[in-house]
């Protein structure tokens, strides 16, 4: 697991960069914001696993923050913590009715804090609610948006698998491996952003493969943008000489070395338009057939 990612949206200074001091040391990723709109357009670009969440902020409560993110399909699953100085039992049950997972109050003990920080990432990812290299919505999530469009029309379901991963993985480790998963949901979130539409879904189904669902109209323009900026902008990946090279050399079950392409996306596409589906595991079947026809026959 790559580190977790943090975001403490605190408007005293002093708090804040007391809990990013603290948590870097604990070995998480840790962001900070201090405003509201801020960190609304920080979780936009780059997903954390968790939203430290103050609710006294200059600009946009963070009772505001938080029902924005639970009305966005891509931000509904991220754990919230409110912290605070309201001791109101109201205050506290408008935080959970809006869906945030836990609730402190300041002066608070910092180790309580970071029980209930790992607490809450721990049940996201028992649950099979997030993936923890990229913090995107995993199995259970990603089923349920696949339950609700079967029932709807205008959809499209694209079937993401990064060619050439595991010889990459052989050669440069998990930890580099981990840095390229992160990088393509990142990618993937930046072409929705600007391709798709707010109501997207983006899922991380597991290894090297992820998912998303939106409109049919836009889905052949993410499609085309995904691929081609993710050919060029994996080259960062690689060192100096394999980018020159264009392969890499890795061994084979056997022993012998043997030429690697560099990195690209196949992606597999399947809508409503085209056929009916009465269950999800057609959808997912007939997109992974589709995807594996877009690798031009290459083992995934």
């Amino acid at each position: 697991m790559g580190k977790a990612r943090l975001l403490i949206t605190e408007d005293d200074v002093d708090i804040s960069n007391m809990l990013k001091i603290y948590f870097s040391g604990l070995g998480f990723e840790v962001d900070t914001a201090m405003r509201g709109s801020e960190a609304l357009e920080k979780t936009r670009h780059v997903l954390p696993h968790l939203i430290v969440l103050d609710i006294m902020l200059p600009d946009i409560d963070g009772y505001e923050v938080c029902r924005t993110l639970r009305t966005h399909t891509r931000t509904s699953h991220i754990p919230v913590i409110f912290l605070t100085q309201k001791d109101e039992r109201s205050d506290r049950l408008q935080g959970l009715e809006l869906g945030a997972d836990d609730y402190i109050t300041k002066p608070f003990d910092i180790e309580e804090l970071k029980l209930r920080v790992q607490g809450a990432i721990r049940r996201s990812e028992r649950e099979s609610l997030t993936d923890p290299r990229s913090g995107l919505p995993a199995g259970r999530l990603i089923e349920e948006q696949l339950r609700r469009i079967i029932r709807e029309t205008g959809w499209a379901f694209l079937d993401v698998r990064v060619t050439d991963f595991e010889p990459f993985k052989d050669v440069y480790g998990f930890v580099a491996s981990d840095d390229v998963l992160r990088f393509t949901g990142m990618l993937i979130g930046e072409v929705l952003d600007e391709l798709g539409t707010p109501g997207d879904f983006l899922g991380h189904a597991g290894g090297d493969n992820f998912i998303i669902i939106t409109t049919e109209g836009a889905s052949q323009n993410i499609r085309q943008k995904l691929k081609e900026r993710f050919a060029e902008e994996v080259k960062s990946q690689y060192n100096f000489m394999d980018r020159q090279q264009g392969f890499i050399l890795a061994s084979t079950k056997d022993g012998k070395a043997e030429q690697f392409p560099l990195m690209t996306l196949a992606i597999g596409m399947v809508a409503p338009s085209q056929q009916s589906f009465s269950d999800i595991r057609e959808i997912t079947e007939l997109a992974a057939e589709a995807r594996r026809q877009d690798a031009g026959g290459a083992k995934l």
